[in-house]
């Protein structure tokens, strides 16, 4: 078990290394901001200012050192539009909303594909199945940004149930998190279901059943616990990648996290901002899936030898 973990944590700091190297290539592709910073009547003289004063006047692998250097030792760097206030500081002020947004839909989600197929497989009432699947399936051909206007126009326009836009209100969260969990659902439900099937065929099940167990306890004891391992690793995968995927969710509801904030500043090369945002997201995605994989290795011994 030592050597599996020590080998999930290198390659979770090698993932991590690999993204800030991405973020520092893909910002300086995009050129020196100096010239978006400053206003259209400026001089070259004044470009060239700016950009010696946030350094980019340097050779590309000195501001690459350089840029490393402040990544390890905690300086991220000031934003350029905020001057004076740190970009880690800005991200770190919007993480808690997205997080918060993020989980309440991830966890509904899978709490809805959970229900609807155990419902299916306890009750053996397998044509329920294909109506679940295949209204997931229309949930997912529909966009996001579309899905959430069309609840808006429903719920809050026309019914006046819930509010439209994030607020003090707790009923804010509702529709973006349905938003969330129904894009979530099918793909849930439909591992979920395979596993379950696939689990149902073993050797071991049929012998449950010839001992007299009923359905609703070889399902729950013995299929479930074993089902559970494919549906766990891409649960980590998912929700790793759910909050860098917030973007359109919390534009269409307004919702004041780490999307919007990433977008604005990419649109504004608040270079500093969106490199700190890119770390903090790739941090989540690692520690999640490092978590899931010692959890897997926990409860599948095979997996360690990988």
């Amino acid at each position: 078990m030592a050597v599996y973990l020590t080998r999930r944590l290198i390659q979770a700091v090698i993932t991590v290394y690999v993204v800030v190297s991405l973020a520092f290539v893909l910002g300086r592709l995009t050129g020196s901001p100096a010239a978006s910073l400053l206003p259209e009547t400026a001089s070259q003289a004044d470009i060239a200012a700016l950009d010696a004063k946030l350094g980019f006047d340097k050779p590309p692998l000195t501001q690459y050192l350089d840029y490393l250097r402040g990544v390890f030792t905690g300086g991220f760097g000031d934003s350029y539009r905020q001057e004076g206030t740190s970009s880690m500081a800005l991200v770190l002020q919007r993480l808690p909303a997205s997080l918060q947004l993020g989980v309440a839909g991830f966890v509904l989600g899978i709490a809805l594909a959970f229900c609807a197929v155990l419902a299916v497989h306890l009750s053996g009432f397998w044509s329920l199945r294909g109506v679940l699947l295949a209204l997931g399936a229309a949930r997912l051909a529909v966009p996001d940004f579309l899905f959430g206007l069309l609840l808006v126009l429903v719920f809050s326009v026309s019914l006046g149930w819930l509010p439209s836009l994030a607020g003090p209100n707790p009923l804010s969260i509702v529709m973006p998190a349905v938003t969330i969990a129904t894009a979530q659902f099918v793909v849930y439900a439909r591992l979920l279901d395979n596993s379950l099937t696939t689990e149902s065929s073993q050797d071991y099940v049929r012998t449950a059943y010839a001992r007299g167990e009923r359905r609703s306890t070889v399902i729950l004891r013995e299929v479930l616990p074993n089902a559970l391992l494919p549906v766990l690793t891409v649960s980590g995968i998912n929700f790793g990648t759910l909050l860098g995927g917030l973007v359109i969710v919390e534009t269409v509801f307004a919702w004041p996290g780490l999307g919007q904030l990433m977008l604005g500043s990419v649109f504004s090369r608040d270079f500093p901002v969106v490199q700190s945002g890119l770390i903090v997201i790739a941090t989540i995605f690692v520690v999640v899936n490092l978590c899931v994989d010692i959890l897997y290795g926990f409860l599948d011994p095979r997996a360690r030898v990988r």
